[in-house]
C-alpha cells in the first residue's frame, strides 16, 4: 500500500506513539463514529455505537460490517487522544463527542 494511502493515528492508552493505518478505512470509520455519537454526556456504550454506525459504513471497505469492531476501537482511541471524543467519568464506558472538539 502506498504511504500516501496510510494515516498516522494516536492511542490515548499509549501517549506519544502513532500507528500507520489505511487512510480510507480510518476516515470512513471516523465519519461514521462521529455521526452517531451524541454531543455531550452521558453518551453511548461502545456496543451501542458500533450497532448504530454499521449502516453508515461503505460496503466496499467494510463488507457486511467486517472488521468494524477493530476499526471502531482504533478510531475511538485516536479521537480520544485528540480530544474530539471523551468517555463519561463513571462506568460503564460511554462515549460522546466533545463540543468544540
Amino acid at each position: 500500500m502506498p504511504e500516501a494511502d496510510r494515516i498516522a493515528i494516536e492511542n490515548v492508552v499509549s501517549p506519544g506513539r502513532t500507528y500507520r493505518v489505511d487512510r480510507a478505512k480510518y476516515e470512513a470509520m471516523r465519519a461514521a463514529l462521529l455521526a452517531v455519537l451524541p454531543a455531550g454526556p452521558p453518551g453511548m456504550t461502545p456496543a451501542e455505537a458500533q450497532r448504530a454506525l454499521l449502516p453508515h459504513l461503505p460496503a466496499d471497505h467494510f463488507p457486511g460490517g467486517a472488521k468494524a469492531g477493530w476499526w471502531m476501537k482504533a478510531a475511538q482511541l485516536d479521537l480520544e487522544a485528540k480530544g474530539v471524543i471523551a468517555r463519561a467519568p463513571k462506568p460503564p464506558v460511554r462515549l460522546f463527542r466533545v463540543v468544540g472538539g
